[in-house]
């Protein structure tokens, strides 16, 4: 069985899209999905299964949609993804001041040279993005609110989802619970 981490683009954000996290638990376990664990209210779920990426996605957005009447992206990434993402962070986590922060936009895709060179083109001196992958991650130097490369993010890819880096650490430290478990 593989831990996978569904990732929901756009639940709970500005009272829009509300779903309650023991509601979408059920919905994921009535999948099938076994060991379903949420992470706070922002449509982080931890699951196990044998099914392939594309075959979760596909069944978790439709239900999704059928219990909820939301439209919405899911990203998925496995334990051993989010793991291997941490490892490779291109920013130094101790030099970080206050106030700055890294948050990672998961994307279904790695993205094109043209997405690239978009959003080198709308980089500052107070953003730094570097990606690796599927995975874009971002230095602000300043809030996420104020950062004009974090404004453009939704036109780059309309399937990206962001998280910061507290999150991330926590969703690898409970996949790594589940398989001690």
């Amino acid at each position: 069985m593989t831990i996978y981490i569904a990732l929901l683009r756009g639940i709970n954000v500005g009272g829009k899209n509300k779903i309650k996290m023991a509601e979408l638990k059920y919905s994921f376990e009535a999948l099938g999905l076994e060991r379903v664990k949420t992470y706070i209210n922002s449509g982080n779920v931890l699951f196990e299964s044998q099914l392939s990426e594309a075959v979760l996605r596909e069944q978790i957005e439709q239900a999704v949609h059928r219990d909820y009447g939301i439209a919405l992206t899911v990203v998925l990434r496995t334990a051993q993804e989010l793991e291997q993402m941490i490892e490779y962070c291109p920013f130094s986590l101790d030099t970080l001041l206050a106030g700055e922060s890294i948050h990672v936009s998961f994307l279904l895709q790695a993205p094109t040279e043209d997405q690239i060179i978009y959003l080198s083109r709308i980089q500052s001196e107070k953003d730094e993005f570097q990606i690796q992958g599927r995975d874009l991650y971002l230095w602000f130097r300043q809030s996420i609110l104020d950062s004009k490369l974090a404004s453009h993010i939704p036109k780059f890819e309309d399937s990206a989802t962001t998280r910061n880096w507290n999150t991330i650490l926590k969703l690898d430290a409970l996949a790594k619970a589940m398989k001690s478990d």
